[in-house]
């Protein structure tokens, strides 16, 4: 990944520390973003989903642009380029994921929507191998269906025989349509434009911030509902609409994009799978939300998934590296 511009920070500041630590990096952005979902719940009284995604677009776009100016002026080329890939990713992997996340979190508890979104991992390996053909050994086939199955368990309260009557929770299904489109995001991230990362963000921001106020404008209550929303909003909604549009949109993004670099994608890829695990935890400290026997069954699934799964995908890794 290109890095943008930076101003040199001295190697014995707090800062440089910081950004020289990539499992705590990574562990950060996996509880920024599984923060969201809670953020999802605080919002509900104060913004419709629509309304907060379109906030939250908004804001991220004008904190980072003077941020990102000198990097997105330097890498214009490429983004013109590019632009109908970072129109995609801004209005499928940004807005439309979160729209239909706020919306969940309406429907269903939080500790559901966490849960269903450790279906994302499984279903990019899923695409992988539908989509680009990419080969996956018995053991990883095993791990993805042990995590599809944890999550229909969730969203199926326990009895996976309701979606023979497709007897499903609205927010439930919600939820596992926005990991079905983060996932689709996540696979054709292999076509983004060769720019930074504080560039990557600005263009995608400013795409789903035009999506989100296409959503508010045609599914929601429109401009002038809008500012109703906004202007009647206590400090509890304004601290949610900072809150996403700061840490899960951009800080998040450069802790991640950090992480990757010091350590690489696969093995950053795995801290990905924390987020269900902050965005449960929070909810039952934050909202007072109570686990069940259900979650705890399809909780035991969804991990030993993945960890099958990747189990499987790293051992194939070291027989590809292997010395012939």
């Amino acid at each position: 990944m290109t890095k943008s511009p930076a101003t040199p920070a001295s190697p014995s500041s707090p800062f440089a520390r910081l950004m020289g630590q990539p499992y705590l990096l990574l562990t950060l952005s996996a509880l920024f973003w599984g923060a969201n979902i809670i953020a999802g719940k605080y919002a509900i009284g104060e913004l419709d989903p629509y309304a907060l995604s379109a906030m939250r677009w908004l804001v991220a776009f004008l904190i980072i642009l003077p941020f990102a100016w000198t990097g997105l002026r330097s890498e214009w080329p490429a983004i013109r380029r590019g632009w109908g890939w970072l129109a995609f990713y801004g209005v499928l992997g940004f807005t439309s994921f979160n729209v239909l996340l706020y919306a969940a979190t309406t429907y269903t508890a939080a500790v559901n929507v966490a849960m269903i979104q450790a279906a994302i991992p499984v279903l990019v390996m899923v695409g992988n191998f539908a989509i680009f053909r990419v080969r996956a050994s018995g053991l990883h086939v095993v791990g993805v269906v042990l995590t599809i199955y944890g999550v229909v368990h969730v969203a199926t309260h326990g009895s996976p025989l309701r979606l023979v009557g497709l007897d499903v929770n609205i927010g439930d299904a919600l939820m596992l349509l926005a990991a079905l489109f983060y996932a689709l995001h996540s696979l054709m991230l292999r076509y983004k434009p060769k720019i930074g990362w504080m560039s990557f963000i600005a263009s995608t921001s400013f795409f789903a911030m035009l999506a989100a106020f296409a959503y508010q404008s045609v599914l929601g209550t429109g401009p002038a509902g809008l500012v109703a929303e906004v202007a009647t909003m206590s400090w509890r909604g304004w601290a949610v609409v900072l809150y996403v549009a700061l840490l899960p949109s951009i800080v998040a993004q450069m802790t991640y994009a950090q992480g990757v670099e010091l350590i690489g994608p696969n093995r950053a890829s795995l801290f990905i799978n924390l987020i269900p695990v902050f965005g449960a935890l929070l909810a039952v400290f934050m909202l007072g939300e109570t686990l069940e026997v259900f979650h705890m069954i399809a909780a035991a699934f969804i991990i030993a998934g993945i960890g099958i799964a990747e189990y499987a995908a790293r051992r194939n890794l070291r027989d590809i590296l292997k010395p012939q």
